[in-house]
């Protein structure tokens, strides 16, 4: 994949102080500040020239900074950067197997049912499943996605629920035999840009996993691809 415009923009260490942003957010759900960088990761540079590469990608719209807090959270631009990355990496993770993971041996509808079960366990973000020919949509993992932090916020569960029914609504436009990622305000089906969604159509159905945009892109892009690529 080619390096993009916005991508080429940022030099290596902007890069990498973007990168450690965005998964501590991940890991911790709570705004990144430079005195967190600097006291976890070794830059090689003084505390003021990370607060200086910070302001600069603040500057070109990666992150933001809450009205609450002084540390800084990624924007949809700056969640695109860090997934285009992982996507020019060769995975190298190992296989997961669904289950059950020989296909042939059951129904279709049973086996993506299955499957869907299997992609909500491992993600703990909400899976769905969807057979083609019956117009059959399955999800999986309801309890576990309301236990992410971001939905202690008010309305926020009850846009998810409503960008879950949008979804429904129009998944023949996301029926696609590719994998895609739709992050905050990419999402192409729904006016409600909280959430991110990555989706994978195949001969008969589609996969999907939907969540908060500060899901596990690495843990979720890595099972839907090695499940994908056995389809």
């Amino acid at each position: 994949m080619m390096i993009t415009e916005r991508q080429a923009r940022l030099t290596a260490r902007q890069s990498e102080i973007l990168n450690r942003i965005v998964r501590e957010y991940i890991e911790r759900a709570m705004p990144v500040s430079s005195q967190l960088l600097e006291k976890k990761h070794k830059f090689g540079v003084s505390p003021a020239t990370i607060r200086n590469e910070m302001q600069e990608l603040a500057d070109q719209g990666y992150i933001s900074q809450p009205h609450t807090s002084a540390g800084r959270v990624p924007t949809d631009k700056g969640y695109r950067f860090f997934v285009d990355q992982l996507l020019e990496r060769d995975m190298t993770a190992q296989s997961v197997h669904p289950k059950p993971s020989v296909r042939s041996h059951i129904t279709l509808s049973h086996w993506i049912e299955e499957v869907t079960k299997f992609l909500a366990e491992e993600s703990s973000d909400l899976a769905l499943g969807y057979l083609a020919d019956e117009k059959i949509i399955w999800k999986e993992g309801w309890q576990d996605i309301f236990e992410e932090p971001e939905f202690l916020e008010p309305g926020l569960a009850s846009s998810f629920a409503g960008m879950i029914d949008d979804f429904e609504e129009n998944i023949e436009e996301l029926f696609l035999p590719e994998i895609k990622i739709y992050i905050g305000k990419e999402n192409p089906v729904s006016s409600n840009k909280e959430f991110s969604i990555i989706t994978a159509g195949f001969n008969g159905g589609l996969f999907a996993i939907l969540g908060p945009k500060r899901m596990s892109y690495d843990k979720n892009i890595k099972l839907i691809k090695k499940l994908w690529e056995k389809i």
